[in-house]
């Protein structure tokens, strides 16, 4: 296997509780963000945004988050109701990956999704590059209109995902992967 491809056979994710200090600091962050957001863009549309969690934010955010948790399921328990008001605290850093959909556009919705989700992934796979880890993650929040509306969101975007970046703490085993026999197929008229 060529050594360029090296990176792409060994990426992979490392749980969001398991990436620990230090994040990218500011001048990197930039460059890998930078790096990131250079996608497919059919009609140089731009449909995505960035919306940077960190520090004190992260908690805030899993608080509100928990409240609407709490009041869309009042049986919810204790632990749930933690994990929820946690579950952005453990990654130094979150990036909300937003998609900017452009309904008056002749590129389909489905292709500026696409690219955004290629910003989320150039994300991870620029983080690997560079040494840290991260953790591409959605859940409820990511598909919640109150959710949309606390980090600001126009009618037309919605989260693509939460990219969880940090150092990892742990060795991550590589997991099972498809093979691609199975996948692959050969069309001919």
């Amino acid at each position: 296997m060529p050594a360029a491809l090296s990176l792409l056979q060994q990426r992979h994710s490392v749980p969001s509780r398991q990436l620990g200090e230090p994040a990218p600091d500011e001048a990197t962050l930039h460059e890998l963000l930078e790096a990131a957001i250079r996608v497919p863009d059919h009609g140089k549309l731009v449909p995505f945004r960035l919306i940077r969690l960190q520090g004190e934010a992260k908690l805030a955010f899993g608080e509100r988050l928990a409240a609407i948790a709490v009041r869309n399921h009042p049986e919810m328990s204790d632990a749930k109701l933690e994990k929820e008001r946690l579950r952005y605290t453990f990654a130094p850093l979150v990036i909300a990956v937003v998609a900017r959909l452009h309904a008056d556009s002749k590129v389909p919705e489905i292709e500026q999704k696409l690219c955004t989700g290629n910003v989320a992934y150039n994300i991870l796979l620029g983080a690997y590059a560079l040494g840290y880890g991260g953790q591409w993650l959605t859940g409820w929040a990511a598909y919640d209109r109150e959710v949309a509306g606390i980090l600001g969101l126009a009618e037309h975007e919605h989260v693509v995902g939460f990219v969880h970046l940090g150092t990892p703490q742990i060795e991550v085993p590589d997991r099972d992967r498809p093979a691609l026999a199975d996948l692959l197929g050969t069309w001919a008229p």
